[in-house]
């Protein structure tokens, strides 16, 4: 048996890079090739391995000394001493991979630094977890990073016990599943660890204004991210054919002029969902708070999102089961007013089971509504406009409008999102089918 110093191989053009952890510890035996450091240099990393088996007696490095070619790492108790020769000699092959930037698998050892732009902002760095007795590779290392995942808690199924990405992403949806935040605390405000926004200095670059954002848009913005981030969307596009539903509507606005109550193409879209919530019961569900129960509903209630100069807010209309086209267009008209006036209670924005984003008025041809949690779908609606359709014998000019249905994926899947809107489309094609 004898002592002997294992050094830095040779690693391409970079001098005096930092170590940022160290893989193993004295008493440890090491075969050949096992990875003993990882080192970093302007957000690249390579681990750097053994070229001799052994157990490793003492360590000469710690985290964040920075090292070369060269540089001792360790001394390790070997069968017999051997020279470092190939593939650890300068300027020949090496085994180890020349240091690359992880995810892109370009080769950054013969490129030159580019200078930096004099108004260009760096971004913050991610936090900087202790990973030095975590067994896993740069990539998995930086993956674990970016997600808050503590490599220390995650339990490795790879060879000889390496954590993988799988390994990450298991131990990420136990932590969800126990509705925790990995690296973070419950109440952080921030998700899955990521990296806060850099706070910028747009002045730098001409004159600005602070305008607060309101409490809607504050509030909004929060529900938003929530779901967004917790929820899988998927979003189905499709159009249906409203020419004798718009018609029809026009007629009963003539009728009904001395009245003053104006008919929208909403109300119509209103009760073909509900068409659709009993023809598909699964999009009038929720999950439960543990994600393991669905929680089918026997009322048909229809949220719909109303632009206020303070921001969106989505009413809830009641029962529209039960409701005629001329109840629901007088509520419609009372629950955007009070929504305009700030006159809406919370009880009025509470108990929907699906909503509806109507951009009909303004413009945009399709477009992804986020779910309205705890709803499982929502629908977008998009302007309509006139379109050849191909009707047997000849091209007929059609009124079409768009439709864009996001929902949860982990509730409802592809094939019924597509049954959805077609059912949609056949409802409003065709609006005596509400009848039946």
């Amino acid at each position: 048996m004898a002592i002997q110093a294992v050094l830095v191989p040779d690693i391409g053009s970079f001098k005096d890079v930092e170590i940022i952890e160290v893989l193993v510890n004295v008493g440890d035996t090491i075969a050949v090739e096992d990875s003993l450091i990882t080192i970093e240099s302007d957000k690249s990393s390579m681990e750097i391995p053994s070229p001799v088996a052994g157990v490793i007696k003492e360590l000469k490095v710690k985290v964040g000394d920075r090292i070369s070619e060269g540089s001792l790492m360790v001394m390790m108790e070997v069968e017999e001493k051997i020279p470092l020769s190939p593939p650890f000699a300068k300027g020949e092959a090496q085994n180890s991979p020349p240091l690359k930037k992880e995810g892109a698998g370009e080769d950054f050892s013969s490129k030159p630094k580019p200078a930096a732009s004099p108004q260009s902002v760096p971004a913050p760095a991610s936090p900087k977890l202790d990973f030095s007795k975590a067994y896993a590779t740069p990539s998995v290392r930086k993956f674990a990073r970016e997600l808050g995942a503590d490599l220390n808690k995650v339990t490795g199924s790879g060879r000889k016990g390496r954590i993988t990405q799988d390994d990450v992403k298991a131990y990420i949806k136990d932590v969800m599943s126990m509705g925790g935040v990995p690296g973070k605390s419950a109440n952080s405000g921030n998700t899955l660890g990521v990296a806060p926004m850099p706070d910028i200095d747009f002045s730098q670059w001409g004159a600005i204004e602070t305008v607060p954002l309101s409490r809607i848009n504050k509030l909004t913005g929060e529900f938003l991210h929530r779901n967004w981030v917790h929820i899988p969307h998927v979003t189905q596009f499709d159009q249906a054919d409203i020419t004798d539903l718009e018609a029809f509507r026009k007629q009963l606005n003539e009728e009904n002029a001395k009245s003053g109550l104006k008919i929208t193409p909403l109300v119509f879209i209103m009760k073909a969902v509900v068409a659709g919530l009993k023809a598909y019961p699964r999009f009038n569900s929720s999950l439960d708070a543990k994600g393991e129960n669905l929680i089918r509903k026997s009322y048909y209630n229809v949220g719909v999102a109303v632009d206020t100069p303070d921001g969106l807010v989505v009413p809830v209309f009641r029962d529209v089961d039960k409701k005629s086209i001329m109840q629901l267009s007088e509520e419609l008209k009372e629950m955007s007013a009070k929504a305009r006036d700030k006159k809406l209670k919370p009880a009025d924005m509470q108990g929907g089971c699906f909503s509806i984003s109507s951009l009909g008025g303004i413009g945009g041809t399709k477009f992804t509504p986020i779910v309205n949690a705890p709803e499982v779908a929502i629908l977008g609606v998009s302007k309509s406009d006139i379109q050849p359709i191909w009707n047997g014998k000849e091209f007929a000019p059609r009124l079409m409008l768009p439709l864009s249905l996001s929902y949860d994926h982990r509730v409802i899947d592809g094939a019924d999102g597509a049954r959805f809107t077609t059912y949609l489309a056949k409802m409003l094609g065709d609006i005596r089918r509400l009848l039946v």
